[in-house]
């Protein structure tokens, strides 16, 4: 009898907790929006499957010694695993679109603008009961304004690393629902003769102009944000083993083997901080509010930047291509010209809407040095 109560005292039947239960729901609910809505499956699949890991009673995966835990710190807690992405989505990232409109820049920028509001948003909620960040705390939270996984979570290791399960499933989730966000914003801000308007084709961008903007790029984050490198520095550096043409074996690894390993690994270390005692707080709820917050207003930052560049241009921007401005590479270039097809059958804003998709990239890595140079 005594053997029989002991087997059963190590079931999971007899020590699950209610809020182990709830958190291991929101793991399924993870993979329901990776495998059945297709919401960014490459990442929200394996951060759902790490939730449910980790809030396995008796299991010991987030115990020293188990998988999620040396999975965290050695990917997360050093920052490595998101400058390991940086450089994948470097060498995945084509600057052409960008090198020749320039001007796409100020989108990239304007939608930042959601990161420093969602910083003093983070820093008014403590005016609520239940409510403490710390300065630390609201920089990293505000930096899911920027719709950038990598950055958020390597901005939250180094100021808020108790947060980081919740800042990255908001930077996650938000990215993901993308396509749900963001077109009610974008047909808000903007008139169908706005929505209608056909863009001039890009000039061709030379191999040459390629190869030396990563460089020039990094050299100019060294002189002047030097706290933004790391992130900058990795980015430009795959792009440059895809631009230069005398590296294709690192260039194809880092866009593919690597970054695909990088990622799984990622999305466990993310999903082992969604245990229950550390994600199921108020202050967590907080975050998610403001994570949606923040990408609103990002998004429509870029379009009301587009929209008075589109006045100073005479009417040859279209203002949709600001919600581009985000850093969910590709899948806001991708929304931004089905919004523009749903209004004219034949504009094509894709290619015009990776400029300002990819100068966000560069955008939020910049201002998680800003952040990270004022706070850390």
């Amino acid at each position: 009898m005594e053997g029989i109560t002991k087997l059963w005292l190590e079931t999971g039947l007899a020590n699950f907790e209610p809020a182990q239960l709830v958190m291991m729901a929101v793991g399924l609910l993870l993979l329901y929006l990776a495998i059945v809505r297709k919401f960014e499956p490459l990442l929200l699949l394996p951060i759902g499957f790490g939730a449910v890991l980790a809030n396995i009673p008796n299991a010991g995966f987030n115990d020293e010694g188990g998988l999620l835990y040396y999975v965290y710190h050695v990917g997360i807690e050093t920052g490595v695993f998101p400058l390991l992405i940086f450089m994948g989505v470097g060498a995945l990232t084509d600057f052409g679109a960008l090198i020749a409109n320039p001007r796409m820049l100020l989108l990239g920028a304007a939608a930042q603008f959601g990161i420093f509001a969602t910083l003093f948003g983070a820093i008014l909620l403590n005016m609520i009961p239940g409510f403490d960040f710390t300065l630390a705390d609201a920089s990293a939270i505000a930096i899911i304004g920027g719709a950038d996984g990598p950055t958020a979570i390597f901005l939250a290791s180094k100021l808020a690393p108790d947060l980081l399960g919740a800042i990255a499933v908001a930077a996650y989730s938000y990215m993901a629902l993308v396509p749900i966000i963001q077109p009610p914003i974008m047909k808000a801000l903007t008139s169908k003769e706005e929505r209608e308007i056909q863009m001039e084709q890009l000039r061709p961008v030379s191999v040459r102009e390629k190869i030396v903007f990563p460089i020039a790029v990094l050299g100019l984050t060294i002189l002047f944000l030097p706290a933004a490198t790391p992130l900058v520095g990795m980015f430009c550096l795959g792009n440059l083993m895809r631009e230069s043409g005398v590296v294709d074996r690192l260039s194809k690894t880092a866009q593919n083997e690597l970054i695909n390993v990088v990622t799984i690994f990622l999305g466990l270390a993310v999903g082992s901080k969604l245990s229950a005692d550390k994600f199921l707080t108020v202050e967590t709820l907080g975050i998610l509010g403001l994570g949606a917050v923040a990408f609103g207003i990002g998004t429509a930052s870029g379009v009301l930047m587009a929209k008075l560049m589109s006045r100073l241009s005479g009417g040859k921007i279209n203002p949709l291509i600001g919600a581009a401005g985000v850093s969910a590479v590709p899948m806001a270039a991708r929304v931004v010209n089905k919004v523009g097809l749903e209004s004219n059958p034949h504009n094509f804003l894709l290619m015009h809407a990776m400029g300002p998709n990819v100068a966000g990239v560069l955008g939020s890595a910049v201002a998680a040095g800003v952040l990270l140079s004022l706070v850390g």
